[in-house]
Formats: C-alpha cells, sequence, structure tokens
C-alpha cells in the first residue's frame, strides 16, 4: 500500500523562499557574505561607528495577532529603525528572527511583501536571521552607521535647554484604541490613525537635520512623559512640559475629548517620534529649519533643575493617571 506524503516547508526552504531569494536580487553595500551562511560578515563604513538596537514585537501584545501580516512587517521594520532615527544613525543592515506558530506560506509571502516594501524605502539591507515554530513573535537587529562623536544620546541636557517634539503627538495610542474598538471616527481619520499605528514613520531626515545642533535625544515609544523621564535620568536633570503645546494631529483634535487626547500624548506611546533638547544658542538654527519648511517640530518645555519631569497646564500642575507603557 502507497502512502500519500504531505510535504511541509522546512527552515532553510522557507528562508530561502521569502527572504533570501528576495535579498539576493538587491545587493547591498558593505556586505561581504549575506544569508544563507552561519554568519553575515560586514564591512563597516570607513570613518565610521556601528550602532546596533534590537527589539521583539509579540502578538497580542505590540499588535493584533490577527493583524495583515504584510502591515505587521512594515510595523517591525518601521519601529526598530526609529531607534536608528534616534541615535542619528543612518541604515545599514538587519537581521530577522521569526517565531510561527504554522509554516503558512500566505502569510510569509505576505510578511516578506511588506518587510521588504519598508527596507527598500529605508535603503537597509536583511543579511541573516532564524524561523523557528512557537507563539507569533519577531525580533529584528538593526544596525546603522554614525561618526565618531555625532550619534545622539540621552545623556547631554543642560538646564535652560529648550525640549521639542518632532510632527505630532498620541496619534498611536488614539490608533490602537481604534483598532480595539474603544473609539469611532470620520474614515479619513480612521485611516489616517490606521497607517500612524501599522506604518509609523521613522524620523531618519529629521534626525540627519538636527544631529549636530540638539544636546540630546531619544525616540518616543513608551510614552513622552516616560521617555523624556530617560534624558533626565542620564543627564542628572529635571524637565518641565508645557501641556497646553503639544502638537495634536486634526484626527485627535476632531476627537473632541482633550483629557483623553492629552493623556494620550503624554503617556500612550507607539508615537515613535524624536524628542529631543536644544539649547538656547542653537535655537535660531532650528527655528529657520522649521521656518524652512524642512523640520516639523515643537518647543513643548524645558530642562530645569531636578530629577523628575513634571507636566503644567497653563502654569499649574497637571496630574497624569500613568506615565507611560510599563513593559512589566
Amino acid at each position: 500500500m502507497v502512502q500519500s506524503v504531505i510535504t511541509v516547508p522546512g527552515e532553510f526552504q522557507l528562508i530561502q523562499q521569502f527572504f533570501q531569494r528576495e535579498q539576493a536580487e538587491q545587493p547591498a553595500e558593505g556586505v561581504l557574505l549575506g544569508i544563507g551562511d552561519d554568519c553575515a560578515l560586514l564591512q563597516i563604513p570607513h570613518g565610521k561607528q556601528l550602532a546596533v538596537s534590537v527589539d521583539t514585537l509579540v502578538a497580542g501584545v505590540h499588535f493584533p495577532a490577527d493583524a495583515d501580516a504584510e502591515l505587521i512587517a512594515e510595523r517591525a521594520l518601521r519601529t526598530n529603525l526609529s531607534d536608528l532615527a534616534a541615535m542619528g544613525a543612518d541604515p545599514l543592515w538587519f537581521t530577522l528572527a521569526l517565531t510561527l506558530p504554522e509554516a503558512s506560506e500566505d502569510w510569509l509571502r505576505s510578511f516578506s511583501r511588506g518587510l521588504f516594501a519598508c527596507a527598500r524605502e529605508y535603503k537597509i539591507a536583511l543579511i541573516g536571521g532564524d524561523t523557528t515554530s512557537g507563539p507569533l513573535s519577531i525580533t529584528i537587529q538593526v544596525m546603522g552607521a554614525v561618526a565618531p562623536g555625532a550619534a545622539l544620546r540621552r545623556d547631554g541636557a543642560n538646564i535652560g535647554d529648550f525640549v521639542l517634539v518632532t510632527h505630532n503627538l498620541g496619534d498611536g495610542a488614539a490608533a490602537l484604541a481604534l483598532i480595539q474598538n474603544r473609539i469611532a471616527c470620520d474614515e479619513p481619520s480612521a485611516n489616517y490613525l490606521r497607517d500612524r499605528f501599522y506604518r509609523p514613520t521613522p524620523r531618519l531626515q529629521e534626525s540627519a537635520l538636527i544631529r549636530e545642533l540638539v544636546t540630546a535625544a531619544l525616540d518616543i515609544s513608551d510614552g513622552l512623559v516616560a521617555d523624556l523621564q530617560h534624558i533626565c535620568d542620564a543627564s542628572d536633570v529635571g524637565a518641565v512640559i508645557d501641556v497646553e503645546n503639544l502638537p495634536l494631529s486634526p484626527a485627535l483634535q476632531a476627537l473632541n475629548n482633550q483629557p483623553q487626547v492629552l493623556e494620550w500624548a503624554l503617556s500612550g506611546g507607539d508615537d515613535y517620534e524624536l524628542c529631543f533638547t536644544v539649547a538656547p544658542e542653537k535655537m535660531a538654527d532650528i527655528a529657520m529649519l522649521i521656518a524652512q519648511g524642512k523640520l516639523s517640530a515643537t518647543v513643548i518645555g524645558e530642562i530645569i533643575p531636578g530629577n523628575k519631569v513634571i507636566c503644567e497646564f497653563e502654569g499649574e500642575p497637571f496630574e497624569l493617571a500613568r506615565t507611560g507603557y510599563q513593559h512589566f
């Protein structure tokens, strides 16, 4: 009796079909040996330092488990690229580790499409990784180049510096509320918010513009207050946020729920905007970039003596129920 055999793609077949073949069509600068061996061999650009960051995204924690795989891939890579922007580094390469509940070719095809669309947009090359079986999670390590001494760090803020953020705050948390059906809004606003959640823009262009002008910087992933506190801790200073100056998108303003919107902007997280500090003597240069339309940024506060981030609304204390996202 002849038994039928069901063939399930193995790890190496999956890598070759959905990742190695795609990357092989896009030779990357500095990659001496890429996907397919035990290690990648890389040549760091002459005169540059390597900036490295790694993050894991878990289904049901960092994205809905039933989300479109193409959008999951975009979110995973874009949020990691935001770390390079926060350091003033130019993207070079990344690795990918995928834990999958099943080897679905349709899911992997969609995931691969989103991943490489983003990789091409930001000129970053996949150089290796791993796949294994288990609950859905995605780990991406990004690598970038930065000139010696030019990296944006958290420990350079000084008393009297201005605190600024790029673009708008609160969209990430509002988008999650929309995705979870906790709020409703008109279709244009809904589309805008979903895009902000699944396709956040790593502020690499803004980072390149300001990296010689700022004293400290990071990206906002866990919430403005919580992340600005990291700058304060590293720099041994405090900060005051003028809540009335927080930049809010038209989509959030249209919700007509100021208390909730301000809470999202201050502590909601998932915005992936840059928060940075600028010495008073450099503010004219920042103002010029803003006036020229090259930089979208808003002054939201000031670095002060102390060790805490405090919030004020028109000069009065503004209390928050929580300061940001807690991982545990």
